[in-house]
């Protein structure tokens, strides 16, 4: 079963299948397929031709793949262009909601790490 140029995994039950597309969680699977009538312990195997045709339309009225990522791309962008403190965050790559970044954000800024200590072995005298 493909779904907006995605195929949904055959093994997986349908309401975590759904979830390989883009800008489709948990909560809207679950949603989509309780106003289609379709098990949430479906298989997309066994779906029939036209609970598989409710389904993807279903789906491709909501905002996915592409036309989201076009969207999160373009309000990312507009921050940057507006000068916003979230903006900012963005351009230099530092996260934008408040999180701490003296211990976490290693990912995002690299493994810069400050060492404790001198950094010097101490001699001995005799």
């Amino acid at each position: 079963m493909r779904i907006a140029g995605i195929t949904i995994p055959e093994k997986k039950r349908l309401e975590i299948g759904l979830t390989a597309v883009f800008g489709v969680g948990r909560p809207t699977a679950q949603r989509i397929l309780r106003e289609v009538g379709v098990s949430p312990d479906k298989r997309p195997g066994d779906l029939n031709e036209k609970e598989e045709h409710a389904v993807r339309r279903a789906i491709e009225s909501l905002r996915i793949e592409g036309d989201l990522k076009r969207e999160i791309a373009g309000n990312i962008k507009r921050l940057k262009d507006i000068g916003s403190y979230r903006g900012m965050r963005h351009t230099r790559r530092l996260p934008a909601r408040g999180q701490r970044t003296k211990t976490n954000s290693r990912t995002v800024r690299g493994n810069v790490r400050k060492t404790m200590g001198s950094g010097k072995k101490k001699v001995e005298k005799k």
